[in-house]
């Protein structure tokens, strides 16, 4: 099959050529962002799931949904080791720039600045993170106390402010919000409240893994109520079978039935996989139809293209204390499992190993989804631990 044709797109966060099965989802969060427009209660929403389900993708498409309607957004990702307000100063910079060429917005937006300013210039004392255009001086008083909650509700306040003053919504698009601090992430559910209680057009989507849920009900424990927690996870089998075939069919190929299905039985239908596969196996296909023996062929080139770069960029992050528990858990099998299992298996005491995991936990490799369950967030990564590091040379 010619390369240049091929449709699929592995990658991080690369648009697959067809995004199947989020139709009532995407429909969902269209209501809630109208309704927010309007002034009217919605709830914003976190989209969590484990790596390669689709969620980034996702988050784009909602967001060119409302670009695309008129409403304004912010995107933004949240990495490991930058602070809330050093992601969102810029972000919200832009959103009141833009917001201050509407002239019926334009004296909000203009304060909307001044609060930026007060709230960037005294919040780097405690963020020294913070790097942001002063387009006009603080407004004494103004979103400066340097409390970041205190001063992140005052500036959302204005920014929904001049939001409602220009007809629109400002909606807050933030990736991989699992990795953003507790005392930030509590300011940001306050602020979002805050907003809410004043009906002002402001709305998040974020996304992150499985335990983001539990990391905001800790933060402020009324968020379960603030927010949906829509989850995200392995396409149903007619989706998968329409991500695969369609993007074929609409290069004037086609796919044998049998070979759908031994690529959904590979791929247990996570988004990232089934890109990966289709990508190999129209490059292993000399010509339409695609037919089971070509996925049978691709099947190699797809695993090592996963060992290398989707598992492997994670597995390399570990400390090799940390990959030893990791191996542990493979040991036991896809999971979750008990921590005294996994201490059992890696032949340690559960308290010795409670930093391990914790670490692991906060680099996002594993989750808790019950008290003393441990799971892995990238899904088959329970193969690709015995993969790489085989037999029982890892045991001391």
């Amino acid at each position: 099959m010619d390369p240049i044709g091929n449709p699929f797109a592995p990658g991080a966060g690369t648009p697959p050529p067809e995004l199947a099965g989020r139709d009532e989802l995407r429909e969902s969060l269209r209501v809630s962002l109208e309704r927010t427009r309007l002034g009217r209660p919605a709830k914003s929403a976190m989209l969590v799931g484990l790596r390669g389900v689709g969620k980034t993708v996702l988050l784009d498409r909602i967001r060119q949904d409302a670009e695309a309607s008129g409403i304004h957004t912010v995107r933004i990702e949240a990495p490991e080791g930058r602070s809330l307000p050093a992601i969102l100063a810029p972000q919200l910079r832009q959103a009141l720039l833009r917001l201050s060429r509407l002239e019926a917005a334009k004296n909000h937006a203009v304060r909307g600045l001044r609060a930026l300013a007060g709230f960037a210039s005294k919040l780097k004392v405690t963020y020294q993170d913070i790097e942001v255009g002063y387009d006009f001086d603080p407004e004494p008083g103004l979103a400066d106390n340097g409390d970041l909650e205190h001063d992140l509700q005052a500036l959302f306040e204005q920014v929904g402010l001049a939001a409602k003053a220009a007809g629109t919504a400002v909606a807050l698009f933030i990736d991989e919000l699992q990795y953003v601090e507790e005392e930030q992430l509590a300011a940001l559910i306050t602020a979002m409240h805050r907003t809410e209680q004043r009906q002002l057009p402001v709305i998040l989507v974020g996304a992150g893994l499985p335990q983001l849920r539990g990391q905001m009900g800790n933060a402020k424990s009324y968020a379960e109520r603030l927010f949906e927690f829509p989850e995200i996870g392995p396409l149903p089998d007619e989706a998968a079978r329409q991500a695969i075939g369609r993007p074929i069919e609409n290069e004037g190929a086609t796919i044998d039935d049998d070979a759908v299905e031994r690529i959904l039985a590979l791929t247990e239908g996570y988004a990232y996989f089934l890109q990966e596969w289709g990508s190999h196996t129209w490059l292993a296909a000399s010509a339409s139809p695609i037919r089971r023996r070509d996925v049978a062929e691709a099947s190699t080139q797809a695993i090592a293209a996963l060992d290398e770069s989707f598992f492997r960029v994670r597995f390399d992050r570990c400390t090799p204390k940390e990959k030893r528990y990791l191996r542990a858990m493979a040991e036991l099998g896809a999971g979750p499992h008990r921590s005294g299992d996994i201490a059992a298996c890696y032949g340690a005491k559960v308290s010795s190993l409670a930093p391990t995991r914790s670490a692991l936990i906060t680099k996002g490799m594993v989750w808790s989804p019950n008290h003393g369950d441990t799971a892995f967030t990238v899904p088959m990564f329970d193969e690709f631990m015995k993969r790489i590091m085989p037999g029982d040379d890892w045991r001391e």
